[in-house]
C-alpha cells in the first residue's frame, strides 16, 4: 500500500500522519526508509549529487518511476552515471523541489519509488 505524505518542511516529512527528520526512500511496498545518502557523500563530498551506487540501492526491479524530491530548494540533481543506470533499468526519474515532488507522489499510479531530500 502505497503511503500518503501530508506535508513536508526544511528538515521534515510527514508520511501517513508521522513526522520523518531524515532524507527517505519509499519502496515499491509503501516502506519508508532512511536514505542511506553516505553512498553518495562517499564518491562527491555531498549528498546533492545522487550517485551510481546510491542510485543502484534504490533502484528496485519492476520499478517504472523513481520520484525524486531534490530539496526544499531544488539543490539536488542526479549524476550522469546514475541518470544512464535508471534508464538502462527502464526507470523514468521525475527530479522536482520536495514540495512538488510530493504531489507528484501522491498522484502518481503505478510501480513508483521515491528519494526525498528534506533540506536545501
Amino acid at each position: 500500500m502505497k503511503p500518503k505524505i501530508q506535508e513536508t518542511g526544511f528538515g521534515y516529512l510527514v508520511v501517513d500522519e508521522k513526522r520523518i527528520k531524515c532524507d527517505a526512500v519509499i519502496r515499491l511496498n509503501g516502506s519508508v526508509e532512511k536514505r542511506k545518502k553516505d553512498l553518495s557523500k562517499a564518491v562527491f563530498g555531498t549528498s546533492h549529487t545522487i550517485s551510481l551506487q546510491e542510485a543502484e540501492d534504490v533502484f528496485e526491479k519492476g520499478a517504472e518511476l523513481l520520484i525524486v524530491g531534490s530539496g526544499q530548494s531544488g539543490l539536488v540533481v542526479l549524476s550522469p552515471e546514475a541518470a544512464a543506470y535508471l534508464q538502462k533499468k527502464n526507470c523514468a526519474v521525475e527530479l522536482l523541489p520536495t514540495p512538488q515532488a510530493i504531489e507528484r507522489w501522491n498522484e502518481a499510479k503505478g510501480a513508483v519509488i521515491a528519494l526525498l531530500h528534506i533540506t536545501c
